[in-house]
């Protein structure tokens, strides 16, 4: 078999993409919790916070793995032991990034643990890694279009304050915005939207769906409303277009995801200094007398 057939295979594809229904509709719901997610991941700095939760939110699916126990509710229990040991011990955010890297190998090392005493499927151990691309069951995709839901409603909820608090914290407070209290509420939201993105694109490459997105998105507006809805069409089509593309593959679905995430990174980077470029250069050119 060639290289390019083993990248892109299009053989029975109809019949292959029934396989992968319940992966698309929990892709969508990913996109949007990660689009949306992701914007404050960028503006209060925590990319790295996401790939420290995602080795907790890797331990809890790999002890779920082992035990037989639900590995959706593993990913989110190891998630959320991580979010919320982040914000309450990472206040500042030299502590913060302390705790991170004390958190991540710790996680991992339980996580390698756990799949070495793992004695079932080797394709089980890798897809928690990098991502499966008909991972998704029934019960699973309950699971995770649940945690969703709960994740929107939050960020929906806490989107004004949180955004008034990201963006200058130190007036947020003396306006009376808990700004502690969204700090920590955030990292638990951060920590549930790290455990979806676990089950599809794997603990390694999260950050495509939590960062990439709403980076691109940045590059070329700065707008309140355009920024986020950019950075979900961004998250979706990643996502999506990821679970297309390796549909009938060999390979994972996590580099589809990473390669389409980074590609809107490139075009987005590109245009953004186009137009700086255009911008200076008419504010170079003398107004007529």
């Amino acid at each position: 078999m060639s290289v390019w057939h083993q990248l892109f295979d299009f053989d029975d594809y109809g019949e292959l993409l029934v396989l992968v229904r319940n992966s698309l509709v929990v892709g969508a719901a990913l996109g949007l919790v990660g689009g949306l997610a992701g914007v404050f991941v960028a503006m209060r700095d925590l990319p790295f916070a996401v790939h420290g939760i995602s080795e907790l939110s890797f331990a809890g699916a790999s002890a779920a793995l082992l035990l037989g126990t639900n590995i959706v509710a593993g990913s989110i229990t190891g998630s959320l032991l991580a979010a919320g040991a982040i914000g309450v011990l990472g206040t500042r955010a030299r502590d913060r990034n302390s705790v991170i890297g004390i958190l991540m190998p710790f996680g991992l090392g339980l996580g390698v643990l756990f799949l070495a005493l793992y004695k079932g499927r080797a394709a089980n151990k890798f897809g928690l890694l990098t991502g499966q691309i008909v991972a998704v069951d029934t019960p699973q995709t309950a699971w995770l279009l649940a945690t969703s839901a709960v994740v929107l409603t939050a960020l929906v909820v806490m989107w004004r304050p949180l955004a008034f608090a990201s963006a200058d914290p130190d007036v947020a407070e003396a306006r009376g915005v808990p700004v502690r209290g969204l700090s920590f509420a955030f990292m638990i939201v951060l920590g549930l939207a790290v455990a979806l993105s676990v089950q599809v694109v794997g603990a390694l490459l999260v950050l495509s769906l939590l960062i990439t997105p709403a980076a691109a998105a940045a590059r070329v507006t700065a707008s309140p409303v355009l920024l986020p809805l950019l950075s979900v069409v961004f998250a979706t089509a990643s996502i999506e277009g990821g679970i297309l593309l390796a549909l009938g593959s060999s390979i994972p679905i996590s580099p589809y995801v990473t390669t389409v995430s980074f590609a809107f990174y490139v075009v987005c980077g590109a245009v953004g200094r186009y137009r700086a470029r255009r911008g200076g250069a008419r504010r170079a050119v003398p107004a007529p007398a």
